[in-house]
């Protein structure tokens, strides 16, 4: 009976393992995106969120991705309209405004 049960907390601790592995190392963008607001005040995040829409609470331009992944700034709430995708270290479009943000991808 104990061989039993030693044998059943050895699988379950390696399930649990397996589980909080990717937990883990996966969901955020690491490093930081960058960007200006109302009257060019400058504005970052670190380490955003993959696969999140985020939306601009004020007027967002000169997007800068600082981030090891990919970011895609949109024109519209809710990651719609005109966009442009940013690879790591790139910049969008100066005067593209922009009103939300999604990360995510290497």
């Amino acid at each position: 009976m104990m061989r039993l049960f030693r044998t059943a907390v050895s699988a379950l601790g390696g399930l649990l393992l397996a589980v909080s592995l990717p937990a883990a190392t996966a969901g955020a963008s690491g490093g930081e995106f960058h960007w200006r607001g109302p009257e060019g005040k400058p504005y970052f995040i670190t380490n955003p969120p993959d696969g999140k829409c985020l939306a601009m609470a004020q007027e967002a331009r000169q997007a800068e991705n600082r981030t090891k992944g990919v970011a895609v700034v949109y024109a519209e709430k809710g990651c719609k309209g005109a966009q442009h995708r940013l690879g790591h270290g790139e910049k969008a479009p100066v005067k593209f405004v922009f009103k939300s943000v999604k990360f995510g991808g290497r």
